[in-house]
């Protein structure tokens, strides 16, 4: 494993500590060296969100997260470095871990770890080291975390389930996928919440916005990177067609992909039916499928 180059199979945390260009080491990316090339790329997806950073500049001034300690677990790409960064601006102290070990932007993750935030993240992390990463941001030095930023509920399940007493002592939860939040909703029915937690995917701006139009830009990037797949010609079922699945079949139907969707939502099947997609039964197109797209939250129906 060459730690400078950033290659081999080796995971960061039984390698040497490294430290970035002020001393701090509390952090674990794959190369601290990548932090130049993970800041222009930040520096690029702030031009692409001038909200993000007016609101981020009016934040600063009034300080209004200071004396939160943040536990923040999601992906790792240049546009959530932006939020993170807003969140420090804003006052609060942040330790980052990440949702999904194949999503980690290293080199972002380097920069971040160059501005003086805890980051433990890095692509194609093992078992072993996800959760050990979560644990890191969980427990520090001097650190107790009083709310948790959660995308699929990993973090806080993981507190829930292992170490109850610090769950105990969050003041809130800000959850932003319909899988954390079905994983919240599990724990409210059976009276085991305590503490408050906010459905971020339900907003307006998530579900009209995110859900769509991300989703038709990420849906071809993530399938091309893990597959290969030319999508002209093939046979693509899309189960669910909430704004998700409209978001990936659009993108589909203009690569020339032959699109079917199977949806239990009247309403939403007749949208499909009405844009010209075919709605039918999985069991009915499953043995001539070339490929399934989940786009319902769980894959456990298939």
């Amino acid at each position: 494993y060459d730690r400078v180059g950033g290659v081999g199979d080796v995971s960061p945390r039984i390698c040497d500590t490294q430290s970035n260009s002020r001393g701090f080491s509390d952090f674990c990316v794959r190369n601290i060296r990548q932090s130049g090339r993970g800041r222009r790329l930040i520096e690029h997806a702030e031009r692409e969100m001038p909200g993000m950073m007016l609101l981020r500049k009016n934040l600063a001034h009034e300080q209004p997260l200071e004396g939160a300690k943040i536990v923040c677990c999601g992906h790792i790409t240049a546009q959530s470095a932006v939020l993170l960064e807003t969140l420090t601006a804003a006052g609060a102290h942040i330790r980052v871990c990440c949702c999904n070990v194949n999503t980690t932007n290293n080199k972002v993750a380097a920069a971040l770890a160059e501005s003086g935030i805890s980051i433990f993240a890095w692509k194609q992390q093992s078992e072993q080291d996800f959760w050990w990463c979560i644990e890191k941001c969980i427990f520090a030095s001097s650190w107790q975390p009083n709310m948790i930023l959660d995308d699929g509920g990993d973090a806080t399940h993981h507190m829930f389930n292992d170490f109850n007493g610090t769950f105990n002592l969050i003041k809130g939860i800000v959850e932003e996928s319909i899988t954390g939040v079905h994983r919240l909703y599990q724990l409210a029915q059976q009276q085991k919440l305590t503490i408050p937690a906010m459905n971020v995917h339900d907003s307006v701006t998530k579900t009209k916005f995110d859900n769509y139009y991300y989703c038709r830009e990420s849906v071809i990037d993530s399938i091309k990177k893990t597959t290969g797949l030319m999508f002209g010609g093939k046979q693509v079922l899309v189960c669910g067609y909430g704004e998700v699945g409209k978001g990936c079949c659009d993108a589909l139907k203009g690569l020339g992909a032959i699109l079917y969707v199977s949806e239990i939502d009247p309403i939403c099947a007749l949208q499909a039916c009405m844009n010209g997609l075919r709605v039918v039964a999985i069991n009915d197109v499953i043995e001539t499928t070339d490929l399934v797209i989940t786009a319902t939250g769980n894959f456990f129906f298939l």
